[in-house]
């Protein structure tokens, strides 16, 4: 008390906003203002819109699949795990939105049927028209104002598409800042790394497989235990035909953290290489 005045001791928050000129409210208000998710379709247009002016100017375009997994794995594997491992990598970023997941990819001819088209429920289109839908959501996501449009593809039957496209595009934007990038890295982890860590814990590359087998069937284990009929492991492993090359026997969901993990950082790690490289 002085004066007949009550003096209140300033707190450290009043002490903030005091110094950078900003009220309680208003900071209270940006932070209600702030995304609530890294994923583009549970945003609301203003949300997007506020995201990219304020410096989350890359956004990632997970491509998946609908193919099938065997008798053990679901025909949407693929798109589940790009999403999931996007939203992650988004995460890391910092700076990222994360698009819907593209899951009408090519997958062998239609008729006659080839490689998965021979099994139920695939889904297959053209190249040329992947390409296209590729193509027409980066020039969408261009001119809304985001400058880095990512392309992770989790299969590796287009991963030359994606390559394609994106040198189109950055033809095609050769004078303006925005890029498009065809992360190899991504699947290359799958390919190459993950099989390695998996044979230094005694694993075989019989067992790893190609597709279906035990380090495809750990992933999904690692990212929802829902993609994997667990009680069909043993039949999908004593069987060699039904769309399995492996043996996803000894599939855990320990064995895909690892490859989750992986992953996740040589993508983040690739991705800030190639924007710098603008």
């Amino acid at each position: 008390m002085m004066n007949g005045l009550t003096i209140r001791p300033r707190t450290p928050h009043r002490l903030i906003a005091c110094a950078t000129g900003l009220c309680l409210a208003a900071i209270a208000s940006a932070l209600a203002a702030a995304p609530r998710s890294v994923m583009l379709e549970e945003l609301t247009s203003p949300e997007v819109a506020a995201a990219i002016a304020s410096g989350t100017t890359t956004i990632l375009v997970p491509i998946g699949g609908t193919e099938q997994n065997g008798p053990h794995m679901v025909l949407g594997k693929h798109n589940v795990r790009a999403k999931a491992l996007a939203e992650k990598i988004a995460r890391s970023l910092g700076n990222a939105l994360v698009a819907p997941v593209i899951a009408y990819v090519p997958e062998g001819n239609v008729s006659p049927p080839s490689a998965h088209m021979r099994f139920p429920g695939t889904i297959s289109v053209p190249e040329a028209t992947f390409a296209e839908l590729l193509a027409g959501a980066a020039r969408s996501f261009r001119q809304h104002g985001f400058r880095d449009i990512v392309f992770l593809g989790d299969h590796g039957g287009y991963q030359k598409v994606d390559r394609a496209v994106a040198q189109r595009l950055n033809r095609e934007w050769a004078a303006t800042p925005a890029r498009a990038h065809a992360i190899d890295d991504y699947y290359r982890v799958v390919e190459v790394e993950y099989p390695q860590a998996l044979k230094r814990r005694g694993h075989t590359d019989e067992q790893i497989g190609l597709h279906a087998g035990l380090a495809d069937t750990s992933l999904a284990l690692a990212i929802d235990p829902a993609l994997v009929r667990s009680d069909r492991l043993a039949a999908a492993g004593a069987a060699k035909s039904g769309g399995v090359q492996g043996d996803p026997r000894q599939a855990s969901a320990e064995l895909g953290q690892l490859g989750v993990d992986i992953i996740v950082a040589r993508t983040v790690e690739a991705i800030r290489r190639a924007v710098a490289q603008r």
